[in-house]
């Protein structure tokens, strides 16, 4: 084995370099044996994250990584290892261990690597320029005017819980034995900020963020602003009613409903019997107005995306078109396993993780409404706004559609929000609510995660308050 690389550790990678990963990975994947497939994923990152607090910065910190991951299979045999190092030793030591967990792995026939499937990948620029150049001075200052313009937003603003900036890079690299050669890399910039406000011996929080591909799209009005509502207009709120009623979903909850969604549209949970979806290609599984889309190809997504984490073009997947359920997610493997090919869908955590099939950004058809008194609360008269949910996790399966959150927002009465509520659980099923939706909101916003936030509005969900 040849092991004469160029200096590879993180050090010796320049910021936005992926040809210098594509060439790291070029040269381990040489190092295949005869009846082996060797995939070779390649990262590094840098991160900043700070933290300003009562005026001071409570903490900072800057962060860099690098690493390897590589698959190895062998007669449908998959063997994997990583580390968290580029040095030329450390891949040696990585190749070996992935192929000595391959000669203990248990042969499955449909375990093989991505290989082309001849769709182009559509360029997306989600790298900025700019945000290497920015100094640690400026991204300190404007964690600190954050916290202070929160904290004099309002009278009623009793203290700024935290105030945050963070910024990261990452570019990876991804070579396979099977002709697969990709390159990616994306910066993210964030600031968050939670509040807590008081009346009398009344006091509720409230957070807000703005995200953006570099540091000068962040917003600072935009963040407290919606920290400070979120935190004030919930003030004297009582426990709210039983019965059953119209529930308007903020932005935010609506991005955690599609993310759990989407979990049942894996083709691998759909494989295993774990989707409420199974067996119901072709059938109506929603309202006619639902329309639901993953297309990782939009660069205003947060996670968007030109390549997998298999190294396919990611390409746009309708799942379920005017309410009939269309398809679902696939990688390699879990198509295989289906009978089908690759949706050029496969995610990752990193170079220390193993693909698996997952949306990257998701959203909904918008309805011809914004979410104010002149659209979907109009629309929707009399309900419920929620605002924010817990227990999800708990409380909502994606197998069997089972749904029941606790929630706390406002009521909305004549087509406006009216007094604010809280400890109210809201009950259906995800069933149900995908075929009882009544509208979708025009005011469509990528946010982090793997979904875009829009106003819905579920009709007949059972409430149990007071």
């Amino acid at each position: 084995m040849s092991t004469d690389l160029d200096p590879t550790g993180p050090s010796a990678i320049a910021d936005g370099d992926p040809d210098q990963l594509l060439a790291i990975a070029d040269r381990v994947a040489g190092w295949a044996r005869s009846g082996e497939d060797i995939e070779v994923y390649v990262a590094r990152g840098d991160e900043t994250e700070i933290r300003a607090y009562a005026g001071e910065v409570e903490s900072l910190t800057s962060a860099t990584s690098a690493g390897i991951g590589i698959r190895v299979v062998v007669d449908h045999r998959l063997g994997f290892a990583w580390a968290g190092s580029l040095e030329p030793s450390v891949l040696e030591e990585t190749l070996a261990e992935a192929r000595d967990n391959a000669s203990f792995a248990t042969a499955d026939e449909h375990v093989q690597l991505a290989v082309p499937d001849g769709v182009p990948a559509v360029p997306v620029d989600l790298w900025d320029e700019g945000l290497a150049g920015v100094p640690t001075t400026r991204k300190v200052e404007l964690a600190l005017a954050l916290e202070a313009q929160a904290r004099s937003a309002d009278p009623r603003i009793r203290q700024v819980d935290h105030a945050d900036y963070g910024d990261g890079s990452v570019e990876t690299a991804l070579v396979s034995t099977t002709g697969i050669r990709a390159s990616t890399r994306k910066t993210s910039g964030f600031i968050s900020v939670g509040v807590i406000a008081g009346e009398g011996e009344a006091s509720q929080t409230g957070g807000g963020f703005s995200v953006g591909r570099g540091f000068d799209g962040l917003d600072l009005d935009k963040a407290t602003d919606d920290a400070v509502t979120r935190a004030v207009r919930l003030l004297g709120a009582t426990k709210g009613p039983s019965g059953r009623a119209t529930v308007v979903f903020d932005r935010r909850v609506a991005t955690t409903l599609l993310s759990v969604v989407s979990s049942a549209l894996s083709g691998e949970a759909v494989a295993k019997g774990r989707s409420f979806f199974a067996g119901r290609i072709g059938e109506m599984v929603g309202d006619p107005a639902l329309t639901l889309v993953d297309d990782p190809t939009d660069p205003r997504a947060y996670g968007a995306a030109a390549y997998d984490a298999e190294g396919l073009a990611c390409r746009r997947n309708v799942l379920i078109d005017a309410g009939m359920l269309r398809a679902f997610l696939y990688d390699t493997v879990s198509a295989s396993r289906s009978g089908v090919t690759s949706t050029g869908s496969a995610v990752r955590g990193g170079f220390s993780g193993t693909p698996g099939p997952g949306c990257r950004a998701l959203t909904l058809a918008p309805g011809p409404e914004g979410y104010d008194e002149d659209g979907v609360l109009a629309a929707v008269g009399e309900g419920l706004f929620v605002q924010s949910m817990t227990g999800v996790h708990s409380g909502v399966n994606p197998i069997s559609g089972d749904f029941s959150v606790g929630a706390e927002g406002l009521m909305i009465r004549d087509g406006k929000l009216a007094e604010p509520v809280r400890e109210i659980t809201v009950a259906s099923t995800l069933q149900r609510m995908l075929q009882s939706l009544v509208a979708v909101g025009a005011d469509l916003e990528w946010l982090p995660g793997i979904a875009a936030g829009q106003t819905l509005a579920i009709g007949d969900m059972q409430l149990s308050g007071t």
